[in-house]
C-alpha cells in the first residue's frame, strides 16, 4: 500500500504518454508552438510499463492514460494491452479530446481499455472552434458516438468560461442526459500557460446555472474522486470538480507520471522527481525509491483559493504535460 506524508492512501496513477496535442485550447496551451520534446527524450512504452508494474505491485488500482492528447502516440493500444494483460482487473481509463476516436475506439476497447473521459466544452461549432482554435466539433461528436457504439464507458468534462460557453451548461447537461452519460463541470484552473483574458466560473456559479433549469440535491464525493456529485429531480447525476474548494485535497489519492519520466505529486506544483534513469537501466529498486520520496514530499493541498482569478492563485503547471 502506498501512503503519502499526510497519511493518505495513494492508489491512482495518471500516466501522460505525450505532451503533443492537436488542439490549442484557450485554457491549456493556446500559444504553444508546434515544437515538441524530441521522441528520444520520451520513455518508451516498455520503460513506462516497468514503472507501472512497480506501482501496481505496491498498491495502485487505477490508471488513467493522458497527454497532451494521448491518441497522438502511435500504437497506444499496445500500451493499453500491456497494462491490461499484467492486471486485467485494473481500472484502466483514458482522457481524450475524442478527435481521433472514430478510428481508434474499437482498438482501445479490444486492448482492454474500460473508460474514457472526453472534453466537450461547447455544442456550438463556432464556440468549440474559438476554444480549441480549430474546427473540431463535428469530429469530436463522432468520436463520442463511436466510443458509445463499441461499449466504452464515457464521461464528459466541460470547463465553463465566462462570456464564452457559460450559456451552454444546461445544453451540455441535456446532451449527456439524453445519452446516459455523466458530465462533470470543471472549474477553470488558473495557470500561466492559458489565455490571460479567461475568467472561469466558480462552482457556486455553475450550480446556479444548473438550478435555472433543474432542482438539484447534493450527493457528496464518492471515495477519493475529485468530483462532488449532485442529482437532478429525475435522479440524473452530474459532478462538479472544484479545486478552489477548501476540502478538495483532503482525500487526494493521485500521483502523475509524465512522458519524460517525471513523477509529479501534485497537479498545482512544479516539483517533480525523475524515474527516467532508473527505468532505462531496468533498476526497479531505484524507481521504487523515487516513488517513496515523491509520496513523502506530496503536499497537503494546492494553492488555488476559493476566490479564483487572483494573481497569486495562478499555477505554473503546464497541464499539457500532465493531462490535468
Amino acid at each position: 500500500m502506498l501512503i503519502d506524508g499526510h497519511g493518505r492512501t495513494v492508489n491512482y496513477l495518471r500516466v501522460s504518454v505525450t505532451e503533443r496535442c492537436n488542439f490549442r485550447c484557450q485554457y491549456c496551451m493556446p500559444e504553444k508552438p508546434f515544437s515538441w520534446v524530441p521522441k528520444e527524450n520520451l520513455l518508451s512504452f516498455e520503460e513506462l510499463f516497468l514503472f507501472i508494474k512497480v506501482a501496481i505491485d505496491e498498491g495502485v488500482t487505477k490508471i488513467r492514460i493522458t497527454g497532451g492528447e494521448p491518441l497522438l502516440r502511435e500504437d497506444l493500444d499496445s500500451f493499453v494491452r500491456m497494462i491490461h494483460d499484467y492486471k486485467p482487473d485494473i481500472d484502466l481509463a483514458l482522457t481524450t479530446n475524442a478527435y481521433l476516436l472514430p478510428q481508434t475506439a474499437q482498438k482501445l476497447k479490444d486492448a482492454g481499455l474500460k473508460r474514457l473521459n472526453i472534453s466537450l466544452d461547447s455544442l456550438k461549432p463556432e464556440v468549440a472552434k474559438q476554444i480549441a482554435q480549430k474546427d473540431v466539433l463535428d469530429q469530436v461528436l463522432k468520436g463520442i458516438d463511436k466510443a458509445l457504439e463499441v461499449g466504452l464507458g464515457v464521461k464528459i468534462n466541460m470547463v465553463p468560461l465566462k462570456g464564452i460557453n457559460d450559456d451552454e451548461i444546461l445544453d451540455i447537461l441535456d446532451y449527456c442526459k439524453a445519452r446516459n452519460i455523466k458530465v462533470r463541470f470543471i472549474e477553470y484552473m488558473e495557470n500561466r500557460h492559458a489565455n490571460v483574458s479567461l475568467r472561469g466560473m466558480h462552482g457556486k456559479e455553475i450550480l446556479a446555472k444548473v438550478k435555472e433549469g433543474h432542482t438539484i440535491r447534493a450527493l457528496g464525493r464518492e471515495g477519493a474522486s475529485p468530483s462532488f456529485n449532485y442529482a437532478l429531480e429525475d435522479g440524473t447525476e452530474f459532478g462538479l470538480i472544484d479545486p478552489h474548494k477548501h476540502d478538495f485535497c483532503e482525500s487526494c489519492n493521485r500521483i502523475r507520471l509524465t512522458a519524460e519520466g517525471f513523477l509529479i505529486p501534485c497537479l498545482y506544483f512544479d516539483e517533480a522527481m525523475s524515474i527516467a534513469d532508473a527505468v532505462k537501466k531496468g533498476d526497479i529498486e531505484g524507481a521504487s525509491q523515487v516513488l517513496a520520496q515523491v509520496l513523502k514530499d506530496k503536499p497537503k493541498e494546492n494553492r488555488w483559493s476559493e476566490t479564483p482569478n487572483e494573481g497569486e492563485d495562478i499555477s505554473a503547471r503546464a497541464f499539457y504535460e500532465t493531462g490535468g
